[in-house]
């Protein structure tokens, strides 16, 4: 009987540790190269934005375009504006995204 109970006790402890052995050998979770400082869309590259999730190169080019033709954004709400941005694709950039006002002429001569 105790050579039994010895021998299940053996085989729980092996179980055990080859379970613990097997977690280990798991890979380390996924980690994306998100943004961890709000990234300013006015003044951000290309590079920069494309730390932000969903944005691509295409995606980056279209806001770099977007600010240019219409003097930068005035909130960050005009991201809708980009094509490829719609309100779903802004709620998950919103907290990861600021606006600084675009320098004016008589801002940048001061």
């Amino acid at each position: 009987m105790r050579m039994m109970i010895a021998a299940l006790l053996v085989l729980a402890l092996g179980a055990t540790a080859a379970a613990a052995q097997e977690g280990s050998r798991l890979p380390a979770p996924r980690t994306t190269p998100e943004a961890t400082v709000p990234v300013n869309v006015n003044t951000a590259t290309m590079a920069q934005l494309e730390t932000l999730p969903g944005v691509g190169p295409a995606l980056a080019q279209r806001i770099v375009d977007y600010r240019q033709q219409n003097g930068g954004f005035k909130k960050i709400e005009e991201l809708m504006n980009v094509r490829g941005i719609g309100e779903a694709s802004f709620l998950k950039l919103k907290a990861l995204i600021t606006v600084t006002p675009p320098r004016t002429d008589r801002a940048a001569t001061q």
